[in-house]
C-alpha cells in the first residue's frame, strides 16, 4: 500500500538513543539522591510506563501497545494474502521491544476474537483451553471489517519507535466501538481493567440511539454464550457484578447436558469443579464424560436416588457452572488512566467516529478541488494552445513565465490561485495527451468532479445524518451471524444448604463430647452434607453451633444436637435445668434465634453451676417432676410448658423449686389428664394462653398429684430467679 509508515529520516539510533518522546527515559544516577528517593523515582517511573503503555487500552481506539503494533504489522504486510505468524511476529519486534512471546500471545488473543483478523490453521479454543499451534504453522490476515474501519494513514499520527528506525501509529483511527466488542483484561501497578465484551450489532444500534439522542442500554455479549444475570451490572463501573450460567439441558434417566459454558470458564476447569464438588460431598457424581467437538456437549451422569428436581441448582451453587464476574472499566484518556462506564465510552467512541469521518469527508473535498484545478488548468493549457508559447523559451523561468502569461486571462475561471507547482504540473503534461485531448469529455469530468464536491459538501453540513448512514452500511455489510449469544436473565440466588447432596451420616458421642462425620463410636443422628450446621446443647447449659466436621469437640455431657438451619431459630425448647450448688430449679422456654458459628451461648442464667435436667421441642409439652423425698413435703409435681412464656435463649427462666429435683421425665398429653384427674379433651379446652400480666398476677398454686387444675406459673422471666410454685409446700429447708 502506498501509504504505508517508513523508516525514519536522519540518523540511525540504537534503542539508548531513542527521543524522550517515544520512550520512558531512565533517569540518569545522582549521587546526591537519597536511596529512598531514588527508588521512588524509579517505581513511579516504571509504574507509569506499566499502566499507559502496556496494561490497560487506550480509549481513543480500544487497544493495548501490542495490539496496535500486531495491527500495524498485519497492515503493512497487506497484500490480500496469508502471512505467517511467525514473520508477524518477526515483524512487530520493530515496535514491541518486549519479546517475541508477548506478541505471539496477544496475536493468538486477537485472533480468537474473530473481529479484526481472518486466521487460518489451529489457532485454539477459549472455550475448551487448548492452546493454540506453533508460530510456524498458523497464518493470518486483515479481515475486510479492519481494512475498512481501523485503518486511514490520512488519519493517522504516528510517533518514532523505540529505536528511531521506524514510525508506528500513536492511536489507530478505528471507526466502531472496537473496545466494548472485544472487551479487555490488564492487570498494571495498583490499577486493574475488566471489560466485558458486548454485541457487535447492539452496539452500533446503541451509536445511532445516542446520535439520534435516544435513550439505550447496553449488556454483555460473551462469545461462549450461557446467560447472564445484569441486574447488577451497574454501566460496568467498579463495584458491579454479573452472573453468568452455563446452559443445562435435561439428559437420559439421571443425566444433564451442559451446551454452554460460562464466559471465562473452560470445559476442562468446568469438569474439574464439578469433580471437587463430588469429592466433597456436595453432589452425588456418578460419572461426567466430554463429548465436546464443534459445539459444547458435557453429559453429567448422578446416582441414583439424587433429586433430579435438585441437580441444575446444585452444579449452579457447588460448580462453576455459575461464576461471578466483577468488570472495572478502567481506561486510558488523554494519557492518564480514567474510570469511564461502558455508556461514557460508546458515547466517546460514537463522537470520535463522527470526527474521524469529518475529517475523511474534508480530506476527501481538499483531493476533489484540487483534482477539480488541476483538470481546470490542463484544459485551458491545452484548448488555448498555451504550450505554443514556451517553443522559444531558453529558460526555465521564462517557460513558467510565458505559461502564467498565457493563463492570466483565465484565471477568474479558476476557484483558487495558480502556484508554482501549477505551472511545473503543466510542463509535464505529454505530448499524446495534447494530440488526443477530448473537450467533451473534459468537461464531462469536470462536471463528476462538481457533483462529487456537492455531495461531500451536503454531508459535511449534515455530519450526523451521514454518521448514520455509515454505521447502518457498517450493519448491512458486517452485521449477520452476529447475533447476541448470551440471554438476558434474572437468577434466583441458589441455597446451597438447600440442594447440597447429604452425602454423609451425622454420629454423636455424647459421654466424651465428639460430634462429626466420622466417628467410630456413637449415635447416629442422621444424613448431613458439608455445608451443614449442627446445633449442640450441652449438660451444663452451653448452646453452640458448629460446621458439620469429620470430628467436632463440643463439650462433655450433650443432652441434645440437631441439624440446624435458618428454619428451625424459631423453634421453641423447653427445659428444667438446676443449680448443683443450691440444688435450686427452674423452668424456661426459648428460641434460639441468630447465634455465631462455634460462640458459646449460656441457657442457664439463674445458675452458677448448672445443669440440665430435661430438654424437649415444641408446643404441647409436659412432664413429671419428681422431688427427692422429704418429710412433710409432696415430691411429684406436673408441668405443662405451654403456661410459660416463650422467651429469648438469655433469658433465666421462672423458678420452679428450691428442694433438689431428683428426676424430670416426659408426659404424653393423655398420662398428664390421667395425672391431673382430666380428659383429653378437658385440657384442649383449658389450653394457656401465657401473657406478660398472666405471669406476673398469677398467685402461687398447690400443685398436687391428683389436681383437678394444672398448675400455674408465677414469677417474672427476666432473667433472675423467682419464687418457686411448689415453695409453699415446703416445711423445712
Amino acid at each position: 500500500m502506498s501509504s504505508k509508515s517508513t523508516n525514519g529520516a536522519g540518523s540511525r539510533k540504537s534503542s539508548k538513543g531513542a527521543s524522550k518522546s517515544d520512550i520512558v527515559p531512565i533517569p540518569e544516577a545522582r549521587n546526591d539522591l537519597e536511596l529512598e528517593e531514588t527508588y521512588q523515582r524509579y517505581f513511579l517511573e516504571y509504574a507509569s510506563y506499566v499502566i499507559t503503555d502496556r496494561a490497560i487500552p487506550d480509549v481513543e481506539d480500544g487497544l493495548k501497545p501490542v495490539q496496535r503494533r500486531i495491527l500495524h504489522s498485519l497492515y503493512e504486510n497487506e497484500d490480500g494474502r496469508y502471512n505467517k505468524v511467525a514473520n508477524l511476529v518477526g515483524h512487530c519486534m520493530k515496535y514491541h521491544p518486549h519479546g517475541d512471546a508477548s506478541i505471539y500471545a496477544a496475536l493468538v488473543g486477537l485472533g480468537q476474537k474473530n473481529l479484526l483478523i481472518d486466521t487460518q490453521g489451529n489457532w485454539g479454543d477459549p472455550v475448551t483451553g487448548d492452546s493454540a499451534a506453533a508460530a510456524r504453522y498458523i497464518e493470518a490476515r486483515l479481515s475486510k471489517l479492519a481494512k475498512e474501519t481501523v485503518f486511514a494513514p490520512h488519519l493517522t499520527t504516528y510517533k518514532r519507535s523505540y529505536d528511531g528506525r521506524n514510525k508506528e501509529p500513536l492511536a489507530l483511527p478505528v471507526r466502531f466501538p472496537l473496545l466494548l466488542a472485544m472487551g479487555a483484561e490488564g492487570i498494571a501497578v495498583g490499577l486493574t481493567t475488566r471489560i466485558l465484551p458486548h454485541n457487535f450489532v447492539e452496539l452500533l444500534e446503541a451509536q445511532k440511539s445516542y446520535l439520534r439522542k435516544e435513550p439505550f442500554t447496553l449488556y454483555p455479549d460473551f462469545p461462549t454464550g450461557g446467560s447472564v444475570d445484569v441486574s447488577n451490572y451497574n454501566d460496568g463501573l467498579s463495584g458491579s457484578r454479573v452472573k453468568v450460567r452455563a446452559t443445562i439441558e435435561p439428559g437420559d434417566g439421571k443425566s444433564v447436558v451442559i451446551r454452554e459454558v460460562p464466559y471465562g470458564v473452560t470445559t476442562d476447569s468446568l469438569i474439574d469443579s464439578i469433580i471437587a464438588a463430588s469429592d466433597k460431598g456436595k453432589i452425588k457424581l456418578a460419572h461426567v464424560e466430554d463429548n465436546t467437538a464443534a459445539q459444547v456437549e458435557i453429559v453429567v451422569t448422578f446416582q441414583r436416588g439424587v433429586d433430579m428436581d435438585k441437580v441444575v441448582d446444585a452444579l449452579y451453587a457447588f460448580t462453576d457452572c455459575e461464576v461471578s464476574i466483577s468488570p472495572t472499566a478502567m481506561v486510558i484518556r488523554d494519557g492518564h488512566p480514567a474510570a469511564m462506564g461502558v455508556t461514557e465510552i460508546l458515547r466517546y467512541n460514537t463522537d470520535r467516529t463522527k470526527d474521524l469521518l469529518k475529517r475523511d469527508l474534508e480530506t476527501q473535498r481538499d483531493r476533489l478541488e484540487t483534482r477539480w484545478h488541476h483538470k481546470s488548468l490542463v484544459q485551458i493549457f491545452i484548448e488555448n494552445r498555451i504550450y505554443l508559447r514556451i517553443e522559444k523559451c531558453k529558460t526555465w523561468e521564462s517557460v513558467l513565465s510565458e505559461i502564467d502569461k498565457g493563463l492570466e486571462p483565465h484565471k477568474k475561471k479558476l476557484r483558487r490561485e495558480v502556484t508554482h507547482d501549477d505551472l511545473v504540473m503543466l510542463t509535464e503534461v505529454k505530448i499524446r495527451r495534447i494530440s488526443a485531448w477530448d473537450a467533451e469529455k473534459a468537461n464531462e469530468e469536470l462536471i463528476a468532479i462538481d457533483n462529487e464536491l456537492k455531495r461531500v459538501n451536503r454531508d459535511l453540513k449534515n455530519l450526523t445524518k451521514y454518521t448514520i448512514a455509515y454505521i447502518d452500511a457498517l450493519l448491512e455489510t458486517y452485521g449477520k451471524d452476529r447475533e447476541r449469544k448470551t440471554r438476558l436473565d434474572s437468577f434466583e440466588t441458589v441455597k446451597a444448604v438447600e440442594v447440597v447432596e447429604r452425602t454423609s451420616k451425622l454420629y454423636v458421642d455424647r459421654e466424651h463430647g465428639f460430634i462429626g462425620t466420622d466417628l467410630k463410636k456413637g449415635e447416629e443422628l442422621g444424613a448431613c452434607s458439608p455445608l451443614d450446621n449442627i446445633l449442640v446443647i450441652t449438660e451444663d447449659g452451653r448452646l453452640v453451633v458448629v460446621k458439620a466436621e469429620a470430628q467436632k469437640y463440643v463439650g462433655e455431657g450433650i443432652v441434645h444436637a440437631q441439624i440446624y438451619s435458618d428454619e428451625d431459630r424459631d423453634t421453641v425448647f423447653n427445659i428444667v435445668y438446676e443449680d448443683r450448688n443450691t440444688a435450686q430449679s427452674w423452668v424456661k422456654r426459648f428460641t434460639v434465634g441468630g447465634t455465631t458459628r462455634d460462640k458459646g451461648y449460656d441457657l442457664c442464667r439463674g445458675a452458677k453451676k448448672a445443669r440440665i435436667l430435661y430438654l424437649s421441642i415444641g408446643e404441647d409439652q409436659f412432664a413429671h417432676v419428681k422431688l427427692r423425698k422429704k418429710p412433710r413435703i409432696k415430691t411429684d409435681y406436673y408441668i405443662r410448658f405451654d403456661e410459660y412464656l416463650v422467651k429469648s435463649r438469655g433469658a433465666g427462666g421462672v423458678t420452679l423449686n428450691k428442694n433438689r429435683v431428683s428426676s424430670v421425665s416426659e408426659l404424653s398429653k393423655l398420662q398428664y389428664a390421667n395425672r391431673m384427674e382430666m380428659t383429653v379433651e378437658e385440657v384442649d379446652e383449658t389450653a394457656p394462653v401465657p401473657t406478660e400480666e398472666a405471669a406476673e398476677d398469677a398467685p402461687p398454686a398447690k400443685a398436687k398429684p391428683k389436681a383437678a387444675k394444672p398448675a400455674q406459673p408465677n414469677g417474672k422471666t427476666n432473667g433472675a430467679p423467682q419464687k418457686g410454685l411448689f415453695d409453699d409446700l415446703d416445711d423445712e429447708d
